[in-house]
């Protein structure tokens, strides 16, 4: 009956023992991986950080507008000319249409 009891009491050591390493090597993945995590995480914000400024600086450059208002404003004074060319155009066809209502075609 003496060896049933060291063969218990072996095995409880023995299961002990496992339990230990595999919650040391548990623990060290853990810890590997919190430290691996963290430095992914500093490395995102960092990117993400670099990513915010070069959108910083798009939107300066697109919010710049002294181009855009000087585009505009020559639009503007082209369309004023062309309105007054076409209004010109219109009025020299009605007299043309006048002048030939008479003229006989072919």
């Amino acid at each position: 009956m003496d060896w049933a009891i060291y063969a218990a009491l072996i095995v409880a050591v023995l299961s002990v023992a496992g339990a230990a390493a595999f919650l040391a090597v548990r623990s060290l993945q853990g810890w590997r991986a919190l430290k691996r995590f963290r430095r992914h995480l500093a490395r995102s914000l960092a990117d993400l950080a670099s990513s915010a400024e070069h959108t910083g600086e798009i939107v300066e450059r697109i919010s710049d507008q002294s181009t855009l208002e000087g585009s505009v404003a020559r639009l503007r004074v082209a369309l004023a000319r062309f309105g007054v060319l076409r209004a010109a155009i219109g009025e020299v066809d009605d007299s043309v249409r006048r002048a030939t209502v008479l003229y006989p075609r072919k």
